[in-house]
């Protein structure tokens, strides 16, 4: 079973991590976040390694609901969204399945939360796929 949600596009790294950004912006979420993976991996261990972003997404409205409902689930916020660059150069943005991430706790009452986080996701990732904004 997969746990995350993704496109791939050919493009400039840095051009789709900002088309991301902005696409998750417009669906409402805030990125929290920002981990360069490569440049992590460079500075504490002297590794080269691809360029890896991991981006992390939150809808203030929707968190407060889930964290309502569900206090632990702050262990699971916020949703990660990666951007990476693949083998041939492409560039994959991939998003958890929030429907997955949620589905741990056991919890009915975020089933309608998680729906809508992933909805946004694949409108996120659709405008990524599609590479308009």
């Amino acid at each position: 079973m997969s746990y995350t949600m993704e496109t791939s596009v050919a493009g400039d790294f840095d051009q789709v991590v900002e088309l991301a950004v902005d696409a998750l912006e417009d669906e409402g979420f805030g990125v929290l976040c920002d981990i360069d993976i490569r440049s992590t991996f460079e500075e504490k261990l002297g590794e080269d390694f691809q360029q890896y972003r991991i981006l992390g997404a939150c809808t203030p409205a929707l968190a407060h609901e889930g964290l309502t409902a569900e206090r632990e689930l702050g262990a699971l916020l916020p949703c990660n969204v990666i951007v990476y660059e693949t083998d041939d150069g492409d560039v994959t943005v991939s998003a958890v399945d929030p429907q997955q991430l949620v589905g741990i706790a056991d919890n009915d009452a975020l089933d309608s939360i998680a729906t809508d986080v992933r909805n946004r996701f694949e409108r996120v990732l659709s405008t990524v796929g599609n590479g308009t904004r």
